[in-house]
């Protein structure tokens, strides 16, 4: 996917993963610069995308109270002060075999949301929802792969994909949303409740 970031400033934090790194490499691609201190015009909030125990996203919370006071200080631009969280889909849908995971990410999920309303109308603030990822897993669970539609791991460059999409300057309207990128998985196709 394409889109015109203009030498608009972006920083990455939290988790270093393949999915993060990939997302870099297209932004630069994309015209934009990655930037080491200072207001960037994009921050994306990379949390663990692999199940496991829960985990502690106090520093991505605080950096993005701290980029989004920044960019909405700075007043409105055009598309200018965008926030991404790299979620995993179990925000939206816990996981059985991780509820402290699960229920981190959800806690994550509705920070991004209250973040947006707060932000708005300066900054857009949007998540995206990682089901299974990779062959092996770079993001999601396994076991997710028996109740998703499309039967078969998504791919990173889908991924980024749909994280351009969110970060398109074009797109004005859409903030406090999570794009869930999981095959169907978090709509429940096969389950048998």
């Amino acid at each position: 996917m394409r889109v015109d970031l203009d030498r608009q400033g972006f920083a990455i934090g939290g988790e270093n993963t393949a999915v993060s790194r990939a997302l870099a490499a297209a932004l630069l691609d994309n015209g934009a610069a990655e930037i080491r201190a200072g207001i960037s015009d994009i921050l994306i909030l990379s949390l663990p995308l692999c199940p496991g125990p829960g985990f502690d996203w106090s520093a991505q919370k605080a950096l993005a109270r701290e980029a989004g006071a920044a960019m909405q200080a700075r007043g409105p631009g055009e598309g200018r002060g965008r926030i991404l969280f790299l979620l995993s889909a179990a925000a939206a849908l816990p996981l059985r075999r991780f509820p402290d995971y699960s229920a981190d990410m959800a806690a994550a999920l509705a920070f991004m949301r209250a973040l947006a309303m707060q932000l708005a109308p300066e900054v857009r603030v949007n998540a995206l929802g990682a089901g299974l990822i990779g062959d092996p897993p770079l993001a999601g669970d396994p076991a997710m792969l028996r109740h998703a539609a499309l039967e078969r791991p998504g791919t990173i460059s889908e991924l980024v994909d749909a994280a351009l999409f969110l970060l398109d300057p074009r797109a004005t309207y859409l903030t406090g949303q999570m794009l869930s990128v999981d095959g169907s998985w978090s709509v429940g196709y096969g389950r048998n409740f």
